[in-house]
This record gives C-alpha cells, sequence and structure tokens, in this order.
C-alpha cells in the first residue's frame, strides 16, 4: 500500500507547468507536513515509531484529534467516540510527550 493510499493529504499547491497559463496539483507530500490517518492501526504504529517526538490530543465538541509529531510529517486521526479516545490516551507510550490542549 502506497502512501498515497493510507493518508490523506490536507493541502494541495499548485505549479505552473506550461506556458498556455495552465496549473498542474501537487500533492502536500512534496511540500507540506500534514497528513491525515484513517485507521486506528495506522495511528498506534505511527505513534509508536522511533522518530515520533510528541503528541497533542485537541478535545472538542463532536471528537477528539490526536496530533502526532513526526520528524518529517504531522499525523492527525480524529475519532468521535469519547471514550475510546480516553483508552488510547491511556494506551499511549509512556515515555512519549503527550500534551493536551483546549
Amino acid at each position: 500500500m502506497e502512501n498515497s493510499d493510507k493518508y490523506h493529504f490536507y493541502e494541495t499547491i499548485e505549479v505552473n507547468s506550461t506556458n498556455d497559463g495552465t496549473t498542474n496539483t501537487l500533492p502536500c507530500a512534496t511540500c507540506h507536513h500534514a497528513c491525515k490517518i484513517e485507521e486506528i492501526k495506522d495511528f498506534l504504529l505511527t505513534a509508536r515509531r522511533k522518530d515520533t517526538k510528541s503528541i497533542k490530543i485537541k478535545k472538542n465538541k463532536e471528537n477528539v484529534k490526536f496530533k502526532v509529531r513526526c520528524s518529517r510529517y504531522l499525523y492527525t486521526w480524529v475519532i468521535t467516540d469519547k471514550e475510546k479516545a480516553e483508552k488510547l490516551r491511556q494506551s499511549l507510550p509512556p515515555g512519549l510527550a503527550v500534551k493536551e490542549l483546549k
């Protein structure tokens, strides 16, 4: 499975490629540093990687966002079940810096 299949990129950039003014769109993997994780398994594997620096947890009314900072990308996983989010928070690696945001 390729990166583009696993993760959805938040942003794209437009690049002029021809003289007639048309533009091409490139995924953010070539320029930006944010990816969205769709599966809980992928999130847990990402959180346990060696290059993971920190995790920020942002709680909203409808959902909880887990933001995993790795060396190259900021991975985001969104969950709507707050009880599952709390269980997941407790299962994070103990040596990792976890910060709760408002």
